[in-house]
């Protein structure tokens, strides 16, 4: 059984290695989140093997591998259309995720159907004794070498501009469509008048949307919650670890207070935001009832000079449930005590800590002004 496991997995792994399917994963890494990826990935490719499996040989006399392969050509070029679509932010998490998982999973199981994965699970699994560790052996195989493509992928998905990711994702999708299609249309087909005919509908259609894309992108004005909310599941990434370095550990507090914590609960907040979208905090818990220890005012500057960096470039959101003005106004208690209504004039902000701490107010100007001078 596990000698099976085994070998199916260094099979799928190592052929996989390079191959389209871990561009493919890379690519939807930079658009979606790495959880919704890999669930997508895994989901595709077990319906997709184990299909193989199941029906082993005769997979191929059912539906002929030519068909196949054209329908995962014209779905890739599809793909690759409908990358270019300027999507609205959605207000409930939960439909962006299904959204996300269905897409990739759809992808992974089209594009492998006929591919040399598919055949080899196919083979696998007429030679050996445990189907079951046989697909479990090439799932985890494709996990393995989309999970590096994908790790790659949402690297670059933090520091490319979100119009970018869309135009290179649409022509990487566009890109392996074309060549299925050009691989397993019929040779009487591939005359000179189609190709040109393909180019001419193609290309246009490609231009047009890109155009689109970009027009609107240049047009479009966010209202602030929207641009804030947009760009909060990068930019918690930088929050929380400032957070993090915030939090005193174990062998300073003891045994760890949680929620009860207020670096604890702020901690808690942003990993509801970057894994659940939740960017609204419902509950009504006071700053009073919460533990203030004795926190490193230098790192909590540095976690609060983010949080209204981020507001003066991306827009403020006027709702004290937003989560960023939660957590801002956490920092604000642990730092001078009380909170600093902040409207978007920041030497009014720093004035009015000047005069509550006047060294904290220096200290966290100098923080604010740097990052918003190396963000231009």
């Amino acid at each position: 059984m596990i000698t099976e496991l085994i070998r199916a997995f260094l099979l799928i792994f190592i052929a996989e290695m390079g191959d389209k399917t871990q561009i493919i994963a890379m690519t939807f890494a930079t658009q979606y989140k790495v959880k919704e990826v890999l669930t997508g990935v895994f989901i595709g490719v077990f319906l997709n093997h184990g299909l193989a499996i199941v029906l082993g040989r005769y997979l191929s006399r059912l539906v002929p591998m030519g068909s196949i392969q054209l329908i995962a050509g014209i779905m890739f070029v599809i793909f690759g259309m409908l990358a270019l679509r300027e999507e609205e932010l959605e207000e409930k998490g939960n439909k962006r995720n299904s959204s996300a998982i269905i897409t990739v999973a759809l992808a992974f199981f089209i594009g492998e159907l006929g591919d040399k994965t598919q055949l080899t699970a196919m083979t696998l699994s007429a030679e050996g004794n445990h189907p079951f560790f046989i697909l479990l052996g090439t799932t985890l195989g494709m996990l393995g070498t989309s999970g590096l493509g994908i790790f790659v992928g949402s690297k670059i998905g933090e520091r490319m501009p979100d119009t970018s990711i869309k135009i290179i994702s649409s022509i990487v999708f566009i890109f392996f469509g074309t060549l299925k299609l050009y691989k397993w249309i019929p040779i009487e087909l591939l005359n000179p008048f189609n190709i040109r005919l393909y180019l001419i509908v193609i290309i246009p259609v490609y231009m047009i949307l890109t155009r689109r894309l970009i027009i609107r992108k240049k047009q479009s004005k966010y209202s602030p919650m929207k641009e804030v909310a947009a760009t909060l599941y990068i930019q918690t990434k930088l929050l929380k670890k400032a957070v993090d370095d915030i939090c005193l550990g174990e062998d300073v507090c003891g045994n760890c207070s949680g929620n009860n914590c207020i670096i604890g609960y702020t901690k808690s907040l942003l990993e509801n935001a970057r894994d659940n979208n939740q960017f609204y905090v419902e509950e009504d818990i006071g700053f009073q009832k919460l533990k203030n220890k004795n926190f490193d005012k230098t790192k909590v500057m540095e976690a609060l000079s983010l949080i209204i960096a981020d507001s003066i470039e991306y827009g403020l959101v006027n709702d004290e449930k937003f989560i960023i003005n939660k957590i801002k106004g956490f920092l604000e208690l642990i730092l001078i005590g009380k909170n600093i209504r902040f409207d978007g004039d920041l030497s009014k902000y720093i004035r009015q800590i000047k005069r509550v701490n006047y060294h904290i107010g220096e200290n966290l100007e100098y923080r604010i002004r740097e990052k918003l001078s190396s963000s231009i």
